[in-house]
């Protein structure tokens, strides 16, 4: 009777500990699976995303930056699925342990069962109705063992009773056990996926490292190369002006002589250099452009060395038509290091150079009226290109801006 007493008190405890804990570890497997929810929803918009941006961007900066977002994800999705796992792996072991009390407590309440039929068969075969009506103290003993009898009868039906209880529980706990089985099976199933897509991930992530750093790699010779070709240009720039400069004499053409047709010339050049001079300010830009992609003066450029600008350089459609900013003369037009043409105009003992071009409109030596068309921007190897425009003073590189309006 001690063991059976025993077995209900354990039995009592197990279930109020079941009682107490299913219901904070149902709360954390909820929590678990909304965010197991709003994991995959966030996978499945960066997998959106990430497809857009494979058709509608050649840079993979992008791409790499949403795979890296979706591996985070994936990694948060599977530790999550990990979690609910440790939760199931913690009830199987609760429901495992329940299963195994309620299989002792069966077995220990059906042979206590067995026991208590068999009593009762053998007092029943001891009692002696007859007894009862002709020997008082048989009378008494078996009217005795007739109270015990009914007394054992009621206890026997209440054990079956309860056998049948235990039995009922035991087969809800196979079932539980059996649904929490399933349920971490599908986790397994669902963890070694993400596993497949996470590794299948990363390897695609280093494909697009190893890309992204060839295109690096390859932008950067680009970038180098342009950098030449526009060290290059202004050097053959400069030279121009210097000659220019030179074949004006001192004073960039302001001087004067004897001779009638140096002193016209002179006085023509005052003019232009007057003309100049009084629009300054006032100038209409020589072309249409989208954006600057260098101002006047120090710039450090992608490479990360610095250069200086001469000029303004202006990030134009292909084909944009190019202006005179004022009045003057053709004095050069050149080829620079990168196959485009380049328009120097000279308005007295100021310069414009006009350079980046595509197609020339006037020959050298012909005079040009303010906002008279010089040509065309050249077409570059994307779908814009860089126009330069420079204004000098002699040897002196002024900033455009302050001569433009």
């Amino acid at each position: 009777m001690h063991y059976k007493r025993n077995k209900y008190i354990v039995t009592a405890l197990i279930a109020a500990l079941l009682f107490c804990v299913a219901p904070a570890q149902a709360q954390n497997k909820k929590q678990l699976e909304r965010e197991k929810a709003s994991i995959e929803k966030e996978i499945a918009r960066l997998t959106g995303d990430l497809e857009k941006a494979r058709k509608s961007t050649k840079s993979s900066t992008k791409q790499i930056n949403l795979i890296k977002q979706r591996i985070n994800e994936r990694t948060r999705l599977i530790n999550n699925i990990n979690s609910q796992m440790g939760i199931i792996n913690r009830q199987i072991v609760r429901t495992e342990d329940s299963l195994r009390v309620v299989r002792d407590e069966i077995e220990h309440m059906k042979a206590e069962y067995a026991r208590v039929v068999q009593s009762l068969y053998g007092l029943s075969q001891n009692l002696n109705p007859e007894g009862l009506l002709y020997d008082n103290e048989m009378y008494n003993k078996s009217y005795l063992k007739m109270k015990y009898f009914k007394e054992y009868s009621r206890y026997r039906r209440h054990q079956a009773t309860i056998i049948r209880r235990r039995e009922q529980q035991f087969s809800d706990l196979s079932l539980d056990l059996q649904r929490q089985r399933n349920e971490k099976s599908t986790l397994l199933a669902q963890e070694r996926k993400q596993q497949e897509a996470l590794a299948k991930e990363q390897k695609q992530q280093q494909r697009k490292l190893s890309d992204s750093q060839q295109q690096e790699k390859k932008l950067q010779q680009q970038i180098n190369k342009k950098e030449q070709q526009k060290r290059k240009l202004q050097q053959q720039i400069q030279q121009l002006i210097n000659e220019e400069v030179a074949k004006s004499g001192k004073g960039g053409g302001t001087s004067s002589t004897s001779k009638g047709g140096k002193k016209g010339s002179a006085t023509a050049n005052d003019a232009l250099s007057a003309d100049f001079m009084a629009n300054k300010g006032r100038m209409p830009w020589p072309v249409y452009y989208k954006s600057v992609a260098r101002e006047f003066g120090i710039y450090t450029h992608p490479s990360g060395g610095q250069n200086r600008n001469y000029g303004i350089d202006l990030v134009c459609t292909p084909g944009t038509q190019v202006y005179s900013v004022c009045a003057g003369t053709v004095s050069r037009i050149f080829t620079a290091p990168n196959g485009t043409k380049g328009i120097i105009i000279v308005h007295g003992k100021y310069m414009s150079v006009y350079a980046g071009l595509g197609t020339v409109n006037v020959a050298q030596g012909t005079k040009v009226g303010a906002r008279q068309l010089l040509g065309t921007v050249a077409s570059g190897e994307e779908t814009t290109s860089e126009f330069s425009f420079q204004v000098w003073c002699g040897k002196d590189a002024l900033n455009p801006r302050h001569w433009l309006k």
